[in-house]
């Protein structure tokens, strides 16, 4: 809570506010009262408070007030009618006339308070912070409990860094408002700016008390107070290091202040740096190396010139590397220096130019520099701020690479996927530059890092949670075409790493599936042709995955449908439904209701492989909702065989069904499947009404003859 108001004046002046606030509701209500001693006693002392006023009416008017905004006003004596003796409905008329005239003022107070305020949060927008708080302050003059007032010249006050100003102005908006999130907001920024490390997070965590929804705002906000206290005393222990003559805070100073000297040449600076290296390692070198302005370092014109040249001789690529493990050293785990050289524009234009240019020692110490902001979120946000529109391009291309490279690369893209940021840009850049190397190198798997090129899949794969940049993919025959050709095989198919290929391929496909479109019809009947070849694969995550693409594709082909029927998918499906395991069932019997909707030799092959429906009836007890609907649809299906129906009489079919199409079921499509396969069961074969009756569930099946019919 904030601490208490420095004005002792105003602080008993709003408190007095408050008691007569309440003094004046407990009048009214005795006024009002039915009890007529609790009414008397009420007049009595309304009465005595009256007298009181008016004896100090004229002291109370002429007052000065303390020179800041106040909650309260004066009290308005009551109109001189009001006289000891009247009766209570005079009082209550006179206090009820009195209420109107003061909700008059107020609202004419309250008009001209919003209009000041609107002024002072347009001159706020133009950045004429002083001008806004003239504004707000003439607003309180009006209205002097108005609380968003308060915080909005808080916020005035911060940006013209009067920081005990907007802690005051705080404590009153929270004086209106106690649960004022904004006023706890700015107050924890304005102790923050004083170094008030321990005030700053307690604001921060009374606004998660207030609202526990604000968990991700109120993290923030704690991690840069505790990343600012660190920073602060750091420099402080630094500055001590190097008031008592250390040897290294002394050898940083001296060493960057030569680099930067313009007579210096590239082998003079290599060497320097290298020594700069092996000085900042620990906090209090990343410390000195900060308050010395080691980040300027490229303010050498020799460490620039190397740094940005195009194509590098022998000694400009020495200075880049050891350039790159300096920043490497002095970014290790401290988020202010990375904050720090990432704010240096030739390091961010720089980048991606490091990561394309063909040297492998550059290349590999740019990556090691980017992991250490990728590995964190704090390091993620700060790279999410970079143009990042080619970077997904440019790590996927290390996909060629047979070294460490390929796995860098491959963590950092890892982690930035699920950056909103990173996303957005990447749709600008998917079909010009990403879709033909991606396409190119799922053609040439054989010539891949395929362990890298699995990750590389995957990672795209999860970039389809967007989806705009699904749209893209699914829409794009060449990538369906490369896909298709990875799993055709290639030599070393049978290597883990391809298996792996193989795998996040599908899981990429399953992905683009949620999409529909030309394209995916297009290619259907050889997606399907593949999938099915795969279902007996010795890897069971691969078959599972395999179905999932079946149980995605087929709707958009009638004829791909005709093709794994043809191909004995029915049998096949059965046969993982009797394994068990519940992600391949619910694949599988999706894949039954698709062939079973369109073929009739779906049908008869189910009715004839499924000997007595035992595999759908096992399904029809399953806790998984979306596997019981596909099975009751199946079976809905199914019944159309004649003799179907004749094969379920003393199963306990009707009573399984009547459960889910009674209400059992949460999902309206399972009720419905299950009341359509129970009517079409009793109209197919009528000695199952029997068995219906014996369960009360005439009326279900009345119910659901609606479907049958619509069906």
């Amino acid at each position: 809570p904030p601490a208490m108001l420095r004005d002792e004046d105003t602080e008993a002046d709003f408190q007095r506010f408050l008691r007569r606030v309440d003094d004046v509701t407990n009048l009214l209500q005795g006024l009002n009262s039915p009890d007529s001693t609790v009414q008397e006693k009420a007049i009595a002392e309304t009465e005595k408070r009256l007298r009181e006023q008016g004896a100090s009416r004229e002291q109370e008017e002429s007052r000065t007030t303390v020179n800041r905004t106040l909650i309260n006003t004066p009290v308005r004596a009551f109109p001189p009618e009001i006289k000891a003796g009247h009766s209570s409905d005079g009082f209550l008329a006179a206090l009820e006339k009195d209420a109107k005239e003061r909700a008059q003022r107020r609202r004419r107070n309250e008009q001209l308070a919003n209009a000041l305020k609107e002024e002072g949060n347009e001159a706020f927008r133009r950045g004429d912070f002083a001008l806004a708080i003239r504004r707000y302050t003439e607003g309180l003059e009006k209205l002097r409990d108005k609380q968003e007032l308060y915080t909005n010249r808080a916020q005035a006050y911060l940006k013209l860094h009067e920081y005990e100003k907007a802690i005051s102005d705080c404590e009153w908006a929270l004086k209106c408002n106690k649960n004022c999130l904004k006023a706890y907001f700015l107050m924890g920024k304005a102790h923050l700016a004083l170094q008030h490390f321990t005030e700053s997070r307690q604001c921060y965590e009374q606004m998660l008390h207030i609202d526990p929804q604000k968990e991700n705002l109120v993290k923030d906000c704690v991690s840069e107070a505790e990343l600012e206290e660190k920073r602060v005393r750091d420099e402080e222990r630094a500055v001590r290091e190097g008031q008592a003559g250390n040897v290294a805070a002394l050898s940083i100073r001296e060493l960057l202040q030569r680099i930067q000297s313009p007579d210096r040449d590239i082998l003079y600076c290599t060497g320097a740096i290298r020594l700069l290296a092996g000085l900042v390692g620990s906090c209090t070198g990343q410390t000195l190396f900060r308050t010395n302005n080691g980040f300027s370092i490229l303010g050498s014109e020799a460490v620039r010139g190397a740094f940005c040249a195009e194509r590098k001789s022998p000694a400009e690529v020495e200075l880049c590397v050891s350039l790159l493990l300096l920043w490497q050293a002095a970014c290790a785990g401290n988020e202010e220096n990375q904050c720090l050289l990432l704010g240096q524009p030739a390091v961010s234009a720089q980048l991606p130019e490091l990561l394309s240019s063909g040297t492998a020692q550059i290349q590999r110490e740019t990556l090691a520099l980017i992991s250490l902001y990728s590995a964190h979120e704090s390091g993620r946000r700060l790279l999410a701020r970079q143009d990042l529109s080619r970077w997904l391009q440019i790590l996927m291309a290390f996909v060629k690479s047979t070294d460490a490279r390929a796995d860098s690369a491959m963590n950092i893209l890892s982690d930035l996927i699920g950056e909103e940021r990173f996303q957005t840009q990447c749709r600008a850049t998917l079909s010009s530059g990403v879709l033909p190397l991606f396409t190119q190198l799922l053609a040439r798997a054989g010539q891949a890092n395929r362990a890298a090129l699995a990750r590389g899949v995957g990672a795209l794969g999860s970039l389809c949670a967007d989806p705009g940049l699904r749209a893209q993919l699914a829409q794009s025959g060449e990538c369906w075409q490369a896909c298709l050709e990875l799993l055709e095989g290639c030599p070393g198919a049978s290597s883990p790493e391809y298996q792996q290929c193989v795998f996040a391929v599908l899981g990429l496909m399953m992905n683009l599936l949620l999409e529909s479109n030309g394209t995916i019809q297009e290619f259907a009947v050889p997606i399907t042709g593949r999938c099915l070849a795969l279902l007996s694969h010795q890897d069971g995550r691969i078959v599972t995955r395999a179905i999932g693409v079946l149980s995605r594709v087929l709707p958009a082909s009638p004829s791909a449908v005709e093709e794994v029927v043809k191909g004995g998918v029915v049998k096949k499906m059965l046969k993982f439904l009797k394994a068990g395991g519940q992600l391949t069932s619910r694949y599988a019997i999706k894949t039954l209701s698709i062939c079973t909707q369109s073929s009739s030799r779906a049908q008869e092959e189910l009715v004839k492989w499924d000997k007595r429906f035992q595999v759908l009836l096992k399904l029809l007890e399953s806790g998984d909702e979306l596997t019981v609907g596909n099975a009751a649809f199946c079976l809905s299906q199914c019944l159309l065989i004649p003799g179907a129906a004749s094969s379920l009489l003393g199963s306990s079919v009707v009573l399984l069904l009547l459960r889910q199409a009674g209400g059992d079921a949460q999902r309206t499509s399972v009720q419905q499947n299950s009341a359509i396969a129970l009517g079409r069961l009793c109209v197919a074969e009528p000695r199952h009404i029997h068995q219906l009756r014996k369960l009360n569930g005439l009326a279900i099946l009345n119910s659901s003859m609606k479907y049958v019919h619509s069906s």
